[in-house]
């Protein structure tokens, strides 16, 4: 077992060093100069050359990207072109609100998915199963802005049953904050409560077509037993695997939730950082999010060797 987890780690080395390079240079492949933006419009270039001097932007890019990498290998993710303060503070300003949203929005994709799933596999081909599979194309296709500004349109401007966008303090007011949760949580949710019931359709049909079940069946078991003694158990074993990774897509894509509901997260502070050529803080933020995508997937992979020692043992990868 420790051999499978020290291949699996040596095996991320490289995609991690890969998306430092894709995450450095994709930053600066973006049009706009942060001198500029810093210095603004009317500035000579006098100016423009000693904020470019002071932020290490008038090296040539290997340098620059060699300078960068060696110090986040030391744990220096570097200091904020704007507001000058260390990244790593941002970052730790931020996490805990991002965590918050992340949490419920899986918590929420569970308790919508898993159930939505198992009543369109237990009525296949019937109006519950229909109903089903409708609402989640509906919330797969519909965009997540767009989702998220018609809901506080309807919640907040017409019914006045939640607050528009903010943050509270969980611990002073759960209540208060639960208010502020609910609407970017459900936001984030749906497409992915929407995947996780697609999946957990497929899964089912496949266990229920078995030949233990339908030996449950020929020996008198009743179907609520069959559904949830027999099949169940089996067809949520690759549905928690993948909950882990799912969980780490939510991280990502809470950039547009966090945008729209301003969620102090670190979804937010992305799009600011971008808008304002921030690359010490949009190079930290992205690559916590691949760090976080790649040990969610290295668990996810030890899990599968701990369920399946043929994974281990083979040298198979959990698909």
């Amino acid at each position: 077992m420790i051999a499978f987890v020290l291949r699996r780690f040596i095996e991320s080395i490289p995609v991690l060093f890969l998306a430092t390079v894709l995450i450095f240079l994709g930053l600066r492949m973006l049009p706009g100069d942060p001198a500029l933006i810093l210095a603004g419009q009317d500035a000579n270039p006098e100016t423009l050359a000693a904020i470019r001097q002071d932020n290490g932007l008038d090296q040539p890019l290997p340098v620059q990207y060699a300078i960068w990498l060696k110090n986040v290998v030391r744990g220096d993710l570097g200091v904020s072109f704007f507001t000058k303060t260390p990244v790593a503070q941002l970052l730790g300003q931020r996490i805990p609100a991002t965590l918050e949203l992340g949490i419920a929005g899986m918590l929420l994709s569970v308790v919508l998915g898993i159930p939505t799933g198992i009543v369109a596999a237990v009525q296949s081909h019937r109006t519950p199963d229909w109903l089903v599979s409708a609402f989640n194309g509906l919330a797969v296709a519909l965009p997540g802005f767009w989702l998220g500004i018609l809901s506080i349109i309807l919640f907040s401007l017409i019914l006045g049953w939640l607050p528009p966008g903010g943050h509270g303090d969980f611990f002073r007011d759960p209540l208060g904050e639960m208010k502020f949760l609910l609407l970017p949580a459900i936001t984030l949710a749906l497409p992915f409560a929407a995947g996780l019931s697609r999946l957990v359709k497929g899964s089912m049909l496949e266990v229920l077509g078995d030949d233990y079940v339908r030996t449950a069946r020929a020996k008198g078991v009743t179907e609520d037993g069959v559904v949830w003694h027999h099949a169940l158990r089996n067809a949520l074993v690759p549905v928690a695997t993948i909950l882990g990774l799912q969980f780490g897509r939510l991280l990502g894509g809470a950039v547009i939730t966090e945008s729209v509901f301003s969620w102090p997260g670190i979804g937010r502070l992305i799009r600011d950082s971008i808008g304002n050529r921030d690359y010490a803080v949009v190079q930290a933020c992205l690559l916590l999010l691949v760090v976080v995508f790649i040990v969610i997937n290295l668990l996810t992979d030890i899990t599968y060797g701990v369920l399946d020692p043929r994974i281990r043992l083979s040298g198979g990868r959990a698909r």
